[in-house]
């Protein structure tokens, strides 16, 4: 049935504010706990174009008629009833006229009235204009627990259900906002632009709630990481640095801990089944001609895990929710773009409405959706503008680059020079062959790990050399690209497990006491064996980004050129970023031996011989035929044309 339709509107005519008088604020008792449970946005803004509704929670309170008192340009328009008479929804219209200040709900039921503050605040100039990030920007992805512990007065919080264990690779470590604040110099010297941080709202799940993907509260920072205050003072002291910030939205679940759960205000608020169904990850089923419904939707509906519930965005009142609390939390900490969770099992139109929603509000704004799949053409049908047969469009800007992750990997963990067909590098080559079925490469975002992948320690089995190559890979090809906070210094994973809490380690130098401190030189200078890893190649590893991603952020030809690349059979790999006037070369030697470059074979772009400077050097080299590159390396040259 239609929601719209099972909405019961009550008519504006009843509800109108009272824009005649004054309102007499002593005349209505403001409201208890007991009358209001909570109210949802927490607040908004005048000049915003995402209509206002919002959820009132509390005892029975559909039973009340509102009116919306102390601003002539705030109306309350309709009262939408919801299955659960203890919700309304109530459709709130801000005119062009309104000023900033606080208005008032008025509830009253014909036996007794109470008023709730509401606060509608002055958008900040311009808002809607704010940019996000693009490929001049190096993103750097941050696991807050295990990130830093800058308060550790909020370890264990009484209001929430698991304490601090640092000892356990799934329970809580204690990193937090105040951690990454006081860090932020360390990841703005290491060549980064934007900081990607999962998330930080509340994750209430007594146990493994430390990666903050199954949210039981959306509007309010899981007390153990900070505040809403404190959240946003990260941004502007970010901000301050140069640096962007970007939210991690998860859309598609919640956590059984979430309060609504014990009071959901529709029946199909989220997907509830007979007994637990888990969904069957089947992606294709949203742009196959023979798919069925029925695995459409199993994949759509079904849960990604026992702990998180499915959302329901097919019913209005659910997408509403979800399109204010983006826009409330860009425009609340004044954020610079979003990662959206687990992108393709959301329902895809009603996604595609939400990404709408968000770019109407900041024309500018990125957003980029975790599309997790090998497929080519499956990642490219989810970005936006993207000419799909079916005529769908997600609207979705920016899209992670998984097949491009798998093919860095599998080429870099296979050496020697004779490596069989499509097998080594040629994985790099045929991967970027496929560049055709995307929309907008300049919105693809790159990398080589992440907090759900293998460390980069134990992927290279601890070999410098390969991680160098993998940095210098991410730092020259197309899009925008992000490294995971560690893998600067190939971090592995905590022994004895390979699970997701061993994966995501906690940074040495983030807690006191710690054995090693590589937030600093002085201790990446002084880091060796500690009792459960080897970071004696920590310095030079982190340097070796630091200058590669410093350098990065003023080359123009890396952000915008084009790509023409070059295909060999011996496990190297050649590429060019090059426009009118400027180009970069790189050459990708897997093997252990000493490769020549075959020059001769770019005629078509480059003359017979090119003097240029060695990026990570800094000294000049010149290009020919007889150039000589070390197995193991990656050489990076960059000269006019």
């Amino acid at each position: 049935m239609n929601r719209k339709l099972m909405a019961t509107i009550i008519a504006a005519g009843t509800i109108l504010s009272s824009c005649g008088s004054a309102f007499d604020l002593s005349s209505v008792p403001d409201a208890t706990s007991g009358d209001i449970v909570r109210v949802e946005p927490l607040s908004w803004w005048t000049g915003m174009k995402m209509p206002l509704q919002v959820m009132v929670q509390g005892k029975d309170i559909s039973n009340f008629k509102v009116t919306v008192e102390g601003n002539p340009g705030v109306v309350a328009k309709a009262i939408r009833k919801a299955d659960n008479p203890d919700f309304v929804f109530i459709d709130v219209q801000i005119s062009s006229s309104a000023q900033p200040g606080t208005c008032w709900f008025v509830f009253d039921d014909g036996t007794r009235s109470f008023k709730y503050p509401y606060e509608i605040a002055q958008r900040r100039q311009g808002s809607a204009s704010r940019k996000s990030f693009t490929t001049a920007d190096m993103i750097y992805l941050i696991f807050p627990d295990r990130f830093a512990n800058g308060d550790p007065s909020n370890d264990t919080m009484p209001q929430t259900a698991e304490a601090l264990d640092r000892q356990a690779y799934d329970g809580r470590h204690g990193g937090d906002i105040q951690g990454i604040i006081d860090r932020l110099d360390y990841i703005s010297e290491l060549g980064a632009t934007a900081i990607w941080s999962t998330p930080l709202l509340l994750d209430n799940e007594p146990q493994g709630s430390y990666h903050g993907y199954a949210c039981g509260d959306y509007y309010h920072i899981d007390p153990r990481f900070g505040t809403n205050e404190l959240y946003r003072e990260l941004v502007a002291k970010a901000h301050e640095k140069g640096l962007k910030v970007i939210m991690d939205m998860v859309t598609n679940h919640c956590g059984t801990a979430h309060w609504w759960m014990k009071d959901m205000p529709f029946k199909d608020w989220v997907h509830i089944f007979p007994e637990y169904t888990g969904t069957n990850v089947a992606f294709s089923t949203n742009m196959d001609p023979n798919a069925s419904a029925y695995d459409l939707n199993l994949q759509e509906s079904g849960w990604f895990v026992p702990s998180m519930p499915d959302m329901n965005l097919d019913n209005p009142f659910v997408l509403r929710y979800f399109q204010q609390w983006a826009i409330w939390w860009a425009e609340y900490a004044d954020l610079d773009g979003f990662r959206v969770d687990t992108y393709p099992y959301n329902e895809k139109n009603p996604m595609s409405e939400w990404c709408s929603a968000v770019m109407a509000e900041y024309p500018d704004f990125n957003i980029v959706g975790e599309c997790w799949t090998p497929s080519y053409a499956q990642l490219a049908y989810w970005q936006g503008g993207n000419a799909n047969r079916d005529g769908f469009d997600s609207h979705l800007p920016s899209i992670m680059d998984f097949p491009l992750y798998e093919a860095i990997i599998a080429a870099l963990c296979q050496n020697g020079d004779n490596p069989g067909w499509l097998q080594g590098t040629q994985k790099i080559y045929d991967c970027l062959s496929h560049d055709f079925v995307y929309h907008d490469l300049s919105r693809m975002m790159i990398f080589v790990a992440n907090h759900d992948t293998p460390r980069l320690g134990d992927t290279f089995n601890h070999d410098p050399r390969k991680l160098r190559m993998a940095m210098s890979l991410v730092a020259t090809m197309r899009g925008i690209p992000q490294i995971y906070n560690g893998d600067e210094m190939m971090f592995s994973c905590r022994p004895g497990s390979w699970s997701d809490g061993a994966k995501r380690i906690d940074f040495p130098g983030g807690w006191e006491g710690d054995e090693a401190d590589l937030f600093t030189a002085e201790g990446r200078a002084k880091a060796g064996k500690t009792s459960t890893a080897d970071y004696s190649t920590a310095a030079e590893l982190h340097d070796f980004t630091a200058r590669l991603f410093n350098w990065r952020k003023g080359c123009d030809v890396i952000h915008n050129g084009r790509t023409m690349h070059f295909m060999t059979r011996d496990n190297t790999y050649a590429y060019f970023r090059y426009n009118e006037t400027d180009a970069v070369f790189v050459y990708l030697n897997n093997t252990d031996r000493d490769a020549a470059i075959p020059w001769n074979t770019y005629a078509e772009l480059v003359p017979e011989r090119v003097s240029g400077t060695d990026v990570l050097t800094g000294k000049p080299v010149e290009l020919s035929s007889g150039t000589v590159v070390p197995g193991m390396t990656a050489l990076i040259v960059e000269f006019k044309r």
